[in-house]
């Protein structure tokens, strides 16, 4: 009975490692030998946030090699969600972490994942799916470059208006400085998004 006690202690130190473990450096991670696969797991979530799925799929593997058998089914989960995410399948990502017991990405996130998918395919995607995502980051710049253009002849009117090419180029300035604004808050809120994510699986 002790016995058992005992490794059910042991499990359970293993799994809340994840929490003190969480704020070490990737290096430092890499050369665990006491947590190796709490340590793996969360190298491999990390890859997966960089949308690195190879990386993240041989950390893992590691992970499930050094863990208990009890452990492993839940690190499989950890997988699904991170290899979903890594590789920009949507309603895999919102699957696998409903099994993981957590609550599955808002509608907006799920939309942003599957836009990135067409924009940036995953590692080893085929060239017609690459040849789409350079179509469509195109038109984007087409289309933003238009809207960038009109809101600068409209904000000119008052003063006088202005040449189309200066429209252009103060279009170009409007279209950066949003780009900007939308990339600094985006990165906020992934950092957001990164926390809740550590502490859902400390939790």
């Amino acid at each position: 009975m002790a016995k058992q006690r005992q490794v059910r202690m042991e499990q359970k130190s293993a799994l809340a490692a994840m929490t003190q473990l969480e704020t070490r450096s990737d290096d430092e991670l890499l050369s665990e030998t006491k947590y190796r696969a709490a340590a793996q797991a969360i190298l491999g979530a990390r890859a997966a946030e960089r949308y690195d799925a190879q990386t993240a799929r041989e950390h893992f593997r590691k992970a499930i090699a050094a863990a208990r058998p009890q452990e492993r089914m839940q690190l499989r989960r950890m997988a699904e969600a991170s290899l979903a995410l890594a590789e920009r399948r949507p309603d895999d990502l919102k699957a696998a972490v409903e099994k993981l017991g957590q609550q599955a990405p808002s509608s907006r996130q799920l939309f942003v994942l599957r836009l990135m998918g067409l924009i940036s395919p995953a590692r080893g995607s085929s060239k017609l799916m690459r040849l789409r995502g350079a179509l469509i980051i195109l038109a984007m710049v087409v289309v933003l470059l238009a809207i960038g253009f009109g809101g600068a002849k409209l904000l000119l009117l008052p003063i006088g208006g202005s040449s189309t090419l200066g429209a252009m180029g103060f279009g170009v300035v409007i279209v950066m400085v949003a780009l900007a604004v939308l990339a600094f808050v985006g990165k906020r809120k992934q950092g957001r998004a990164r926390e809740k994510a550590r502490a859902a699986r400390a939790g």
